[in-house]
């Protein structure tokens, strides 16, 4: 009796042991949870914040937007024209990029692409007369001149290539890293107008668009401080 109870519980054990060998088998792995990690950028498209999600090892995104509002007054002078001519910038985007290591002995080494949406991207100049402008032997005052604004500006899509130096993700909490690349964002349109003399100055507005074509690249160089969520 003791014999064939012992073949029993060796009959079973092994049945159980093979059950739990075979779930194993067949099981369907978890998957590993992904590096996550926001950034804050600064450089020349202004400030910003992204989100940052690794697909692979070698493959990750990151979903945010930055801003850039710059002015200054006074940029320069007109010799014969006496003028205050005050300039301000404006970069408002968001971006998707993806960020991919082609080699993994290069681990600091990334290539970028990706697009952004440019919803205010601009450089905008007023021309406040401030002085009397003579012409032979009437005096004009500031106020017959009137006013002028120049605004070139782009708008929509725009795709961007770069490359990225350093981890796009640190190794413990917190790193920082590099991008440089550009947007390609076509040549600029721009509008001028003006108020009293100066309102027929909208007639540059065909030279200034021609003097502008070749201004369709928008250079980035910025630096990313990341701050690892996982």
């Amino acid at each position: 009796m003791n014999k064939h109870l012992h073949k029993i519980l060796v009959c079973l054990t092994c049945l159980v042991l093979g059950y739990q060998y075979g779930r194993a088998q067949v099981a369907p792995s978890v998957p590993q949870l992904k590096n996550m990690a926001f950034q804050i950028t600064a450089g020349s498209q202004g400030f910003g914040v992204d989100f940052k999600y690794g697909i692979t090892n070698n493959l990750s995104a990151r979903l945010g937007g930055s801003f850039l509002p710059v002015k200054a007054n006074n940029v320069f002078n007109f010799s014969s024209f006496e003028s205050n001519i005050n300039a301000k910038a404006n970069f408002n985007n968001v971006h998707l990029y993806a960020d991919f290591t082609p080699f993994e002995s290069v681990s600091w080494l990334r290539l970028v692409g990706g697009a952004g949406y440019l919803f205010k991207a601009s450089g905008n100049m007023d021309v406040i007369p401030t002085g009397s402008y003579k012409v032979a032997n009437y005096t004009i005052s500031k106020e017959e001149l009137g006013l002028m604004n120049v605004d070139m500006s782009w708008k929509g899509v725009a795709p961007y290539v770069g490359l990225g130096f350093l981890n796009a993700f640190p190794k413990s909490r917190f790193n920082v890293n590099l991008d440089l690349g550009t947007y390609y964002v076509g040549a600029p349109k721009s509008t001028v107008v003006g108020t009293q003399l100066l309102a027929e100055n909208y007639r540059l507005e065909p030279q200034l668009d021609e003097n502008m074509k070749d201004y369709k690249w928008l250079p980035v160089m910025q630096v990313n401080f990341n701050f690892k969520i996982r």
